[in-house]
């Protein structure tokens, strides 16, 4: 590992810092305004939309310039959604215009974020070797999901009423903030400026890929191209397919938790953030366990992805604090151990066959498209009134049947194919496009 690769992982940890920690800030802001209960998840909808309709170009715009500069380039744009949140008051909006500012600002960190990751994730293919990737991925994926544990922690004690009142007690911050919400606002904006300061810091790659298309309708094309070569990719498709389920799974948990801890254990929305925050404390020790599962080997932690979503049911069952915190630590350590060794191997087939920018490209079109899904019919059962313990049982059985259905799949391809296997590890580059 090589100094640039850590100032890449310091500024995506404090980015996504800040985001999680805004959203809780926006959730909060929705309660205050009296906002329906679904209106949060449809928040987070339009934040995932942003990577779904911009996929065809993000890609392109990540391999232009030096992923650095693209990374401080979006990153200042999400500074601009949080500028507009912090606005929210300032206009002498009606309460219903108050809601759609929030939900335009968080969409606006979504297109910044859309961006953001094909240069966050492309950069570490252009920095490691293969043999370095799944070790590099469980670093990157540890600390974003460590940001996730410290961004909704964080966003939770900003909102809360302690923390809130002191902030307000500090002059500079009284001067600037009118109310609770904006100091907490104010102080998220605060880590959208240090991600900003490393993303300068990290140094030029100096890797090259071709002139990148400009025409718009010739993106899409060349993009729908791309999600076929990925998605025809007998070791590519497991690993997407995968990782595709694990992001929009791991999106609408975050809303579960949420609502459980309010519906099953009486938690104010402080409190239930930390719970979000055990279990992503939970996927940080398995994030890191991974690490030491080769690339070779990545299709062998299959089966873990059954055992997640077999956990998951045991929710409805306890109520316990105590029992809650390990339950919710074994279902991030679980999920946390699948999903590294899979997302190496997709970049790893995705920088093979494609190119870094391109290959993150597909990838979050995929992902952000199930959350798009799965955030949809989440909102849709809260809406029709399904208790939550349902919903949980419904979540659980459905992530253990699919990862059944795909390690079936990857079994088929390799009784078709017994060479596959030789496939991982290789060192060309766009073998797909030549």
């Amino acid at each position: 590992m090589n100094k640039g690769f850590y100032m890449v992982m310091a500024a995506q940890a404090l980015s996504s810092v800040a985001d999680n920690a805004l959203l809780i800030a926006a959730i909060g802001l929705i309660a205050d305004l009296s906002g329906p209960d679904w209106m949060a998840p449809m928040m987070k909808w339009w934040f995932a939309l942003a990577y779904v309709v911009l996929a065809a170009f993000v890609g392109a715009f990540a391999d232009s310039f030096p992923k650095g500069r693209v990374m401080f380039a979006t990153n200042a744009l999400k500074t601009v959604g949080c500028v507009m949140m912090y606005s929210y008051g300032t206009f002498g909006l009606s309460h219903i215009h108050q809601l759609m500012l929030i939900f335009v600002a968080y969409t606006v960190v979504g297109v910044g974020a859309a961006a953001y990751s094909p240069a966050k994730y492309g950069i570490v293919t252009e920095m490691l070797p293969p043999d370095l990737l799944v070790k590099g991925n469980s670093w990157i994926e540890g600390l974003t999901v460590l940001s996730v544990i410290v961004g909704t922690v964080l966003g939770g004690l900003l909102i809360s009423p302690g923390v809130s009142t002191w902030l307000m007690s500090i002059q500079w911050v009284d001067t600037l903030a009118d109310n609770s919400a904006q100091s907490a606002i104010l102080m998220i904006g605060l880590v959208y400026i240090a991600a900003a300061i490393c993303n300068l810091l990290i140094p030029d790659t100096h890797a090259f890929y071709p002139r990148q298309q400009t025409r718009p309708m010739a993106l899409v094309r060349n993009f729908g191209r791309h999600v076929r070569i990925l998605w025809s990719d007998k070791i590519g498709q497991i690993s997407l397919a995968v990782t595709t389920l694990f992001w929009g799974a791991g999106a609408t948990l975050q809303f579960i938790v949420i609502e459980w801890g309010a519906q099953h254990l009486g938690y104010r929305l402080d409190q239930a953030s930390i719970l979000m925050g055990v279990a992503a404390f939970g996927t940080v020790i398995g994030a890191v366990a991974a690490g030491r599962v080769p690339l070779r080997r990545a299709l062998s932690v299959l089966p873990v992805g059954v055992l997640m979503g077999l956990v998951v049911l045991l929710m409805p069952l306890i109520y316990n604090p105590w029992a809650v915190y390990l339950l919710l630590l074994i279902i991030g350590g679980l999920s946390g151990f699948f999903v590294v060794p899979m997302n190496a191997m997709l970049q790893h087939r995705g920088h093979v066959l494609l190119s870094a920018g391109h290959s993150i490209a597909v990838q979050n079109f995929n992902e952000q498209l199930n959350i798009l899904l799965m955030l949809a019919a989440y909102s849709l059962m809260l809406w029709l009134g399904l208790p939550i313990n349902g919903i949980i049982a419904l979540f659980g059985i459905l992530v253990a049947c699919l990862m059944l259905a795909f390690m079936r799949w990857n079994k088929l391809n390799h009784l078709a194919n017994p060479e596959l296997s030789k496939l991982i590890g290789q060192t060309s580059h766009g073998t797909a496009l030549k």
